[in-house]
């Protein structure tokens, strides 16, 4: 009985602890959302400070080739960590790197995203780009007068209470994946010692050593002990390029020949010549001062494909954080095999042997040409296998097909005109039109044959390592 009477105490006290418990259960289940999500705003503030680091690359000393994409990555990671606590789909990658601590989102907060992501981009940029204060002043000030520009116009539409909270947060996630930064040593601030001078190539036959006209000492000798963001160490060297052979008959000679003929009929306005001349020229990308480096190119062409799809501010984060990583992976993929392999240029053997049954072989040079110097037939100052160009181009594509290609929008390939160079008259600019993002990259790889700067062999395998590193990139833990 005594039992009896203290259920029928307890029970209205019971029954209201379980309607309390349904109601938590409930908001845990169905949480009621009263803040905008990051899919509320558009793509412009990515927009803004694309166009901006594109400014600045053109310019940057040491900023190419694999700086700048290392850049991009941390740029486009800490972008996405700042605004990744409003997409309620997507992951935050931070437990996916050691030392890596990240500060957190205040839950139930309002915050303005596009702001978070331009104190993220205004912080890292002065950090990625400090060479250029002296050197370029105006340049370097455009990354606050940017900042300061956005900042009046997002202030414009937020209140004040929320604007801070958000540029706080933004901020301290940049100084965090910063501070992360600093402690790969082989990548910090490597743009400041391009060409170590303690390096010394290796020689023998059919091994790089500095090229004709400029013999520019090694660029970047050390790159491939730079931190990867998804690319295992297995996967960082490159498959083994052909063996050298000075056989007439050999799979190497014939690869030589085939970008001295190719250039030689450019040079004598052969068929096809001003098409891969076009070609040649559209990618190149070379010449600092001239055009940003070939990395960024590829993170323009998102920009303009970003745009022609109106993508909310969630999925421009996501692509230009996957892009920036996926460059960055295949510059140091690329990078380390060109140092294990050291395989000579194009002009070196066309030079030595080729003219010992070709006497025009001996002057023979490439089309890369840099019109602010006057210098003409230059050659990148590193061994050729594999390519840079092709690397990058492998993983930009790849990145672009994941978003855009083969899917409910787009169940084909997709069409697009890259307006890169429009307008340019220092060199064949005219844009040209793509009906797939591996058409892009394949072009983009074999445009270095015309030039001649490459073999066929290093163009393959670039794409092929790119197009990895782009892979290992999308099989992170983006989505929940």
């Amino acid at each position: 009985m005594n039992f009896l009477k203290h259920i029928r105490i307890l029970l209205p006290t019971i029954l209201v602890a379980a309607m309390l418990f349904q109601s938590c259960k409930n908001d845990v289940v169905e949480p009621i959302e009263n803040v905008p999500l990051t899919r509320s705003y558009d793509y412009k503030v990515f927009k803004s400070w694309n166009e901006k680091f594109l400014e600045l690359d053109r310019y940057a000393s040491g900023n190419r080739p694999g700086t700048g994409p290392r850049a991009l990555a941390y740029l486009g990671l800490s972008a996405y960590e700042s605004v990744v606590a409003g997409m309620p789909q997507n992951n935050s990658l931070a437990t996916q790197y050691g030392g890596l601590s990240l500060p957190q989102a205040e839950k139930g907060k309002e915050y303005y995203w596009p702001a978070c992501v331009n104190e993220s981009y205004a912080y890292l940029m002065r950090k990625f780009f400090f060479q250029m204060e002296n050197g370029y002043p105006g340049l370097y000030n455009g990354i606050e007068h940017l900042r300061g520009l956005l900042h009046e116009q997002y202030a414009e539409a937020t209140t004040p209470e929320i604007l801070e909270r958000s540029e706080a947060y933004g901020r301290a996630v940049a100084v965090a994946i910063y501070n992360w930064e600093t402690q790969d040593v082989a990548g910090h601030n490597a743009f400041l010692t391009p060409q170590p001078a303690d390096y010394q190539p290796p020689a023998g036959p059919g091994l790089w050593q500095p090229t004709w006209p400029d013999y520019g000492a090694a660029m970047f000798p050390y790159w491939g002990s730079v931190r990867c963001f998804a690319m295992r160490e297995t996967d960082l060297l490159c498959r083994q390029p052909l063996p050298y052979s000075e056989d007439v008959n050999s799979q190497f000679y014939g690869q030589a020949l085939e970008t001295y003929n190719t250039v030689n009929n450019i040079v004598n306005n052969g068929p096809g010549a001003y098409e891969a001349k076009w070609r040649a020229e559209f990618w190149s990308d070379d010449i600092l001062g001239l055009t940003f480096g070939p990395p960024p190119r590829l993170a323009a062409i998102a920009t303009q494909v970003i745009e022609k799809e109106d993508l909310d501010l969630a999925q421009t984060a996501e692509l230009y954080a996957k892009m920036g990583m996926a460059l960055s992976d295949a510059g140091v993929s690329v990078w380390k095999s060109k140092y294990v392999y050291n395989v000579e240029r194009p002009i070196s053997y066309i030079r030595r042997v080729m003219a010992q049954h070709d006497p025009a072989a001996a002057n023979w040079k490439s089309l890369l040409n840099n019109p602010i110097s006057g210098t003409i037939g230059l050659t990148p100052a590193f061994p050729a296998y594999p390519s840079g160009h092709s690397g990058f181009g492998g993983a930009g594509g790849r990145i672009l097909s994941s978003f855009f290609e083969y899917n409910s929008e787009h169940p084909g390939g997709y069409t697009f005109t890259d307006l890169c160079h429009k307008d340019r008259v220092e060199f064949i600019g005219i844009p040209r039109t793509f009906t797939s993002f591996k058409e892009m990259a394949d072009e983009d790889a074999y445009s270095r044959i015309p030039l001649g700067v490459h073999f066929r062999m290093d163009c393959e395998e670039g794409v092929r390592i790119g197009e990895l590193a782009a892979q290992r990139v999308l099989e992170l833990p983006w989505r929940k």
